[in-house]
């Protein structure tokens, strides 16, 4: 890369990708990867540019769309995309119906599969159901490498916890199936996790300085939900809850100064020098919602440089409505 490569900037704006929340941008290869929930929540989509600016003006390509009836059938939310030994893996949660059962949606967590060593091309196929072990609403998964070893996280309702959903942990055994029981990280405990709803939802994780850091959303998808911040020591055991620290406050809200309602679940992601690293969420523009937030389409896709302090603890700080990024050589 040439002095004048690292020296590029972009300027972006917030939001940099309307109508689409539960943002999950990654980068391979030089590219860009993104997908979000679509405000039908009836199918899976994917988009790709080898920028961030390019990628909020790219087409989208449906991979997947949700069947008339069926398990999946509904409520299609939150696909991220991740790369395993064998093709590409889309892991999402949808429902068998709008139904609601005892406050809950029905929602199971799936995954979608290619083969292909690009994830715009080959072809995409319905892999399934990941069960998680407890038969109970589910969604939000993630999956993580850390020292050899492959990991699945994901927001879950335990019959035996009261609230809606807390954040398990579990070893990868293939693409689609985890192994051992699940672990429990974190439940809504704090006043800021248990407005309007008791949620722990959206994980999202970051490894650097020597730690493994999982956010995660909380409360109501209104101008309540925000960000929380749990972690561990890069060389403990995940599977063990006590490896686990929790921050007592939200790491990032609500900021009505700067226009900014609701901001959450995350994912992070780096700029084109390939060293910087961002935040992605979603949040809504405006504070009142007519109607149920859950249809609301307007959370949209945000982005922003992350940054750590001294002790090597990320700093969220406040949203921003204009970013400028180092592109890089990309």
């Amino acid at each position: 890369m040439t002095a004048g490569e690292k020296g590029r900037r972009m300027k972006l704006s917030n939001p940099f990708i309307p109508q689409r929340a539960d943002p999950h941008v990654s980068r391979h290869d030089g590219h860009y990867y993104f997908t979000a929930s679509v405000p039908a929540y009836d199918r899976v989509m994917l988009r790709t540019a080898p920028t961030l600016h390019g990628l909020a003006e790219a087409p989208e390509k449906t991979l997947w769309r949700a069947p008339l009836e069926g398990p999946a059938s509904s409520l299609v939310w939150a696909p991220e995309l991740h790369r395993a030994d064998d093709g590409w893996y889309v892991y999402f949660a949808a429902a068998p119906s709008r139904e609601i059962r005892e406050g809950l949606f029905q929602h199971r967590m799936y995954a979608l599969r290619n083969p292909s060593t690009d994830p715009m091309q080959g072809t995409w196929t319905f892999a399934g159901q990941v069960d998680s072990g407890i038969d109970a609403f589910c969604l939000d998964a993630t999956s993580f490498g850390h020292r050899g070893h492959r990991y699945y996280l994901w927001a879950q309702k335990d019959p035996d916890i009261p609230g809606n959903s807390n954040l398990y942990i579990a070893r990868v055994e293939t693409p689609t199936r985890i192994q051992g029981e699940p672990v429990l990280l974190t439940r809504p405990e704090f006043d800021w996790e248990v407005q309007g709803f008791l949620v722990n939802e959206g994980p999202s994780v970051l490894i650097r300085h020597g730690k493994v850091f999982c956010s995660y959303s909380a409360s109501a998808t209104d101008e309540r939900y925000a960000v929380g911040l749990i972690w561990a020591d890069a060389d403990s055991d995940l599977l063990d809850p006590a490896s686990w620290h929790k921050s007592p406050d939200p790491v990032f809200v609500t900021d009505a100064d700067r226009g900014v309602y609701g901001p959450g679940h995350n994912s992070f992601t780096v700029a084109g020098d390939g060293v910087t690293d961002l935040l992605v969420y979603h949040a809504r523009n405006y504070r009142e919602i007519e109607g149920d937030p859950l249809w609301n389409p307007d959370r949209h896709a945000c982005v922003q440089p992350l940054q750590w302090d001294a002790a090597g603890m990320p700093v969220f700080g406040r949203p921003l409505r204009e970013v400028e990024l180092p592109e890089g050589g990309s």
